[in-house]
């Protein structure tokens, strides 16, 4: 992998338009996709290449606040993938794109020196024989722990259209795997907002193929620890949904579709997910069992528009997200 620098001083700006239209694989980033996959029970162990088991690292018993900037011991930190995957990767399917996707950066630290919980996210691309997949640009996106997305072009269902988020582009960022199908990005936990459990979204792309558009959620009782006692997330009051009740990724798929976390010695998060995509895309594809979603609570949009024009793509699809994000202070629907 890359170095753990931080800061991007001069990062590059990343359009789906770029994307569709073929640039290299350093900028491919867009999501909007067919299939993707994650490995089936007790595949998320490992992948070829060196590195000490997450099993071995001392939990400190809290943990850090302060955003990437808190993450100290990073060269401690275990490979998650050390002791393998196994030899049957079973294919996790598409979930909807949603209406926050904007333009992204090629970095690995997302945060942009937002505070929060630290977490390093690595992720394995496999394909269904379990070979890594080296070279496939891997694009994550997320709210922050106010429940915001960040950007400009982003939907102000997804903004609130507050000045600080509409301003940044945290919690965006896109990377190449190397070759050993790895990738890892420098993050905060995401915040929740109403009507989604809490969730982080991905694209994966190969030779100028979309391969996978998805969501990767985490355990209930991890993010009820970190919203009741975690500083920044536990100003808010509690969420209204969790994996049990999400319309996205259903509490049927959600054990699929979820990250295995440890706590580093610096208390940061480790979470790791191993991620199948098809062998070819002439394979066919599958729909996120009971996933997907609908439309917001009351119909149509939630009150809110999409952009005028898609830049040359789609209009972004609601995916059943509910009420703009970090409209109702954590209450419910405004």
């Amino acid at each position: 992998m890359s170095s753990d620098a931080k800061n991007d001083t001069s990062p590059t700006i990343v359009t789906r338009r770029k994307v569709l239209g073929g640039l290299g694989l350093a900028l491919m980033a867009a999501p909007l996709g067919h299939l993707i996959a994650a490995c089936g029970e007790g595949n998320d162990g490992g992948t070829p290449g060196g590195g000490n088991d997450a099993g071995t690292i001392t939990d400190p018993g809290f943990w850090a606040t302060g955003g990437t900037a808190a993450m100290t011991a990073v060269s401690s930190y275990p490979d998650p993938f050390a002791s393998g995957i196994g030899s049957t990767c079973k294919l996790t399917c598409e979930a909807t794109l949603g209406p926050c996707y904007a333009n992204t950066l090629v970095r690995k630290d997302i945060s942009e020196g937002h505070d929060g919980l630290p977490v390093r996210i690595v992720l394995l691309v496999v394909d269904e024989s379990c070979k890594p997949v080296p070279g496939a640009s891997v694009d994550i996106w997320h709210a922050a722990p106010e429940g915001l997305y960040s950007g400009e072009d982003a939907s102000t269902f997804c903004t609130g259209d507050d000045p600080t988020a509409t301003s940044a582009r945290w919690f965006r960022g896109v990377q190449t795997t190397d070759a050993n199908g790895r990738v890892e990005f420098d993050t905060c936990f995401p915040g929740w907002y109403s009507s989604r459990t809490i969730h982080i979204h991905f694209t994966v792309r190969l030779n100028d193929a979309e391969y996978v558009t998805s969501q990767l959620v985490f355990d209930d009782a991890l993010n009820d620890d970190v919203i009741n006692n975690q500083p920044l997330y536990n100003t808010r009051g509690p969420r209204d949904t969790t994996n049990a009740n999400d319309n996205v990724v259903s509490a049927e798929s959600a054990p699929d579709y979820m990250f295995q976390t440890q706590r580093m010695p610096d208390g940061a998060m480790l979470a790791w997910k191993t991620l199948v995509i098809r062998s070819s895309l002439s394979n066919a594809s599958c729909q996120m069992p009971g996933g997907g979603g609908g439309p917001p609570p009351g119909g149509g949009d939630g009150g809110i528009r999409p952009p005028p024009g898609d830049g040359g793509i789609r209009p972004p699809r609601d995916g059943g997200m509910g009420p703009p994000p970090g409209t109702d202070g954590g209450t419910g629907v405004p």
